[in-house]
């Protein structure tokens, strides 16, 4: 977060609160970043409320610059200005989507999800973050080089937030049920599961001090155990990863991230590895 030095705010001129702003102005007032305020918007008719967003944010101290853009779709227009302005973060107010709606198309927000290049934070709640809880959710179960890099991005980002914010961090990551059938003993108990999945978490957990009681090995799926526990200790922010699966099995199955997006009660910050990010990047500067 501390390396962020641009943050592409999405302003919706019809949210005269916007929430994307204020939790991008939190941001830039501990890490001095610049803002860059976004309204997508084919007939570009708002420059007098985005100019007069601009100077009051200037009088407050803040570096801004606006815009009016559109290309073909939402989240189109979004990855080419954070493309063209080299922002490291995506701030944008999340509205779900009918159930209809996103049975026949697949929400704008999934697809900045999946493509854009950079964290995206989908802001849905007034909830303040200061003091409040900061929830980490990785995945301990997959090992492969590309989750561990995701699971350290998400914690360490964990951290940054929780020092931002003055909160607290907690970590949580879901396990399977024990299966008396399973090749290995290890997955046939659920203490023994617990203990190895702890056991896996303790690099980080020595980087990052973060004691047992704030690291949260729980049984279930993770699409229902992570809104759950934001719902429980009342998060302010669920940080998650996606590994973002496109194409018809990413349409069939769904990333964790996608399908907890509108079950959680919190803020989220979408992380991706950094090869994908790369990947993404290359992707978004074709022409």
């Amino acid at each position: 977060m501390q390396a962020i030095r641009s943050i592409l705010v999405i302003i919706e001129p019809e949210h005269s609160e916007s929430l994307a702003l204020k939790r991008a102005k939190l941001i830039a007032g501990v890490t001095g970043a610049h803002l860059h305020l976004l309204v997508c918007d084919k007939k570009h008719e708002h420059s007098a409320m985005l100019s007069l967003l601009k100077s009051g944010l200037q009088e407050d101290g803040y570096s801004v610059t606006t815009e009016q853009a559109w290309n073909d779709s939402l989240h189109e227009t979004i990855i080419d200005v954070q493309q063209a302005e080299g922002c490291g973060l995506v701030v944008k107010q999340h509205f779900p989507d009918s159930p209809l709606k996103k049975a026949l198309l697949t929400p704008a927000d999934w697809k900045l999800m999946r493509y854009c290049p950079t964290p995206v934070l989908l802001v849905k709640t007034v909830t303040p973050w200061a003091g409040g809880v900061i929830l980490a959710a990785i995945d301990v179960g997959n090992t492969d080089s590309e989750h561990q890099a995701l699971h350290n991005t998400i914690v360490d980002h964990g951290f940054d937030i929780a020092r931002l914010a003055k909160a607290q961090l907690h970590v949580i990551s879901a396990h399977p049920s024990p299966m008396l059938s399973a090749a290995d003993p290890v997955f046939q108990l659920k203490e023994t599961i617990e203990a190895r999945y702890r056991e896996q978490c303790k690099a980080f957990q020595a980087e990052f001090d973060i004691d047992d009681l704030h690291l949260h090995i729980e049984e279930g799926p993770a699409d229902v155990l992570i809104p759950h526990a934001a719902h429980v200790w009342q998060a302010a922010v669920t940080i998650i990863g996606t590994v973002a699966r496109t194409g018809l099995s990413g349409a069939l199955i769904g990333n964790t991230a996608e399908v907890v997006l509108d079950a959680l009660e919190s803020d989220v910050l979408v992380l991706k590895p950094q090869e994908l990010m790369d990947h993404l990047e290359e992707l978004a500067t074709k022409p």
